[in-house]
C-alpha cells in the first residue's frame, strides 16, 4: 500500500500484541502485506507466533516474535527494546491483548479471573500505550506515528450474563482512547480503537463456549459473525497515512449492532 512506508524506503516498525492467533495474527499478516515490518507478541503459545512469523517472512515480509506478559511493566519494556533492535524505530502500536474470562453472571466470578482481566485488557493496553509515546519522544518529527487500540461492542452492550467485567474494561479502553487521542494530537500522535463485534476466533472456546459465534448471528443485522480479516483492514486504515485527520475514534466493525 503506497503511503506505509517511510520516504527513505524503510519499514515502518510496528508491535502487535496478542499477535499470534485471532485478529491479532490476521492484523499483524496484514500490516505486513502492506509493507510494515512487524513484531509479533505472545504471552504462552510460541509454536503460534512463531510459525506465523515464518508465513510473513516466506511471503517476503518482515516479521519478529517477542514473547512478554502485557500486564508486566518490565516484560513490556524488554518487548519495545527487542522489537526496536530487530525491525527499527516504532512506528506503531497495536493493543490487540485481550481474555474475556470465564462466561457467565457477575456474581458468580471468581475474584482471580476478574482480576486477570482487568490487568490485561485494561493495564495492559496502559502499559503498552505509556511505553510506546515513549519510544515516539525519541523521534519527534517522524511522521504517522499512532496507537490503535482494540475494544468490543461489548463496550456499548454491556455483555449482560456474559461478561461484564469485560465490558467493563473494554468501555475504560475506550474512554482511554479518547483522552489520551485529545492528549497527544498535538504532538502529531493519533490514537485511535477498533471495536469489533462476534468475530470468529478462539476467543470464545478459551472462554468455555466455542459454539456462541453460531448463536449470536441470527441477532446481528448482517446474519453473521466477522472474520478476523475484517477487522484487520480497518486497524490498517487508521495505522496507515490515509487516517492521518482520524484520532479519538472508535472504529465498529460489527455487522450492524
Amino acid at each position: 500500500m503506497a503511503g506505509d512506508k517511510g520516504k527513505a524506503g524503510t519499514l515502518r516498525a510496528v508491535v502487535v500484541t496478542g499477535g499470534g492467533r485471532g485478529i491479532g495474527a490476521a492484523t499483524a499478516r496484514r500490516l505486513a502485506q502492506a509493507g510494515h515490518a512487524v513484531c509479533v507478541n505472545f504471552r504462552a503459545d510460541a509454536a503460534a507466533a512463531e510459525t506465523l512469523v515464518q508465513a510473513i517472512r516466506a511471503d517476503g515480509g518482515s516479521a519478529c516474535a517477542i514473547q512478554a506478559d502485557t500486564a508486566n511493566a518490565a516484560d513490556v519494556a524488554r518487548m519495545f527494546d527487542e522489537a526496536e533492535a530487530a525491525l527499527g524505530p516504532l512506528h506503531a502500536l497495536v493493543n490487540n491483548a485481550g481474555i474475556t474470562g470465564p462466561l457467565g453472571r457477575f456474581v458468580d466470578l471468581d475474584v482471580a479471573a476478574l482480576r486477570r482481566v482487568v490487568e490485561v485488557n485494561l493495564i495492559g493496553t496502559l502499559l503498552c500505550a505509556q511505553e510506546a509515546v515513549r519510544r515516539f519522544a525519541r523521534y519527534p518529527t517522524a511522521p504517522g506515528r499512532s496507537i490503535v487500540n482494540i475494544s468490543s461492542v461489548a463496550a456499548s452492550t454491556g455483555s449482560p450474563g456474559e461478561y461484564v467485567h469485560y465490558a467493563a474494561t473494554k468501555g475504560a479502553v475506550e474512554s482511554f482512547t479518547v483522552g489520551l487521542a485529545r492528549e497527544l494530537a498535538a504532538e502529531g500522535i493519533r490514537v485511535n480503537a477498533v471495536a469489533p463485534g462476534t468475530v470468529q476466533t478462539g476467543i470464545h472456546a478459551a472462554a468455555g463456549d466455542p459454539e456462541r459465534p453460531a448463536r449470536i448471528a441470527p441477532r446481528v443485522p448482517m446474519r453473521r459473525v466477522g472474520a478476523p480479516e475484517e477487522v484487520a483492514e480497518a486497524v490498517l486504515w487508521l495505522v496507515s497515512d490515509a487516517a492521518s485527520y482520524t484520532t479519538g475514534a472508535v472504529l465498529r466493525v460489527t455487522g450492524g449492532l
